[in-house]
């Protein structure tokens, strides 16, 4: 697995955490980067609240953004010997709504190209909410991950696709 001690953001998610996201009021992307990845501690302090279980560390996220309710996104470690790049987005929402929303960071940055934030991807409490490309966030996808285009419905289900379990190995650790 990835060290604990490794909480630099790769340049990927560095230049995508870079570009504002819109809430427009509503209608936009409901997404806050961090500037950075959540310390361990603070990671730890998380999940332990999160699953109400304080025998876990957190190790297994890292931890890069929010939404507004406080929902977080973050990389999933569950890919042993595989750089972070190359590790599932995830989200963990505040009140309980998980999902894989990307296979790795690519695919990620092509689900934020079309519009969609990781909250949008692993719900669907919004059918009226209509997803806006943004062209930005396209310009990254192609710089970091050319050849690659991936519709967000495309990338969303072959995430959910490959970790059908997801929610189950979470609430398995709840207490």
């Amino acid at each position: 697995m990835i060290p604990n001690d490794d909480r630099q953001f790769p340049a990927a998610l560095a230049s995508a955490m870079a570009v504002p996201f819109d809430y427009a009021g509503g209608d936009g992307v409901d997404f806050e980067p961090f500037a950075a990845f959540l310390s361990a501690e603070e990671t730890t302090d998380w999940f332990r609240a999160w699953t109400g279980n304080g025998e876990l560390d957190g190790g297994d996220f890292r931890v890069f953004g929010q939404d507004g309710s406080g929902g977080y996104a973050a990389f999933w470690l569950v890919r042993p010997s595989r750089p972070l790049a190359d590790q599932p987005v995830v989200f963990l929402g505040s009140e309980g709504e998980t999902g894989v929303v990307a296979r790795d960071l690519g695919e990620f940055l092509w689900l934020l190209a079309g519009g969609f934030g990781p909250w949008e991807a692993a719900t669907s409490y919004e059918p009226a909410w209509t997803p806006r490309p943004n062209q930005e966030l396209m310009a990254v996808a192609e710089r970091f991950a050319s050849g690659r285009r991936r519709s967000p419905a495309a990338v969303i289900e072959s995430a959910s696709r490959e970790f059908p379990d997801f929610d189950d190995t979470l609430m398995e650790l709840c207490r």
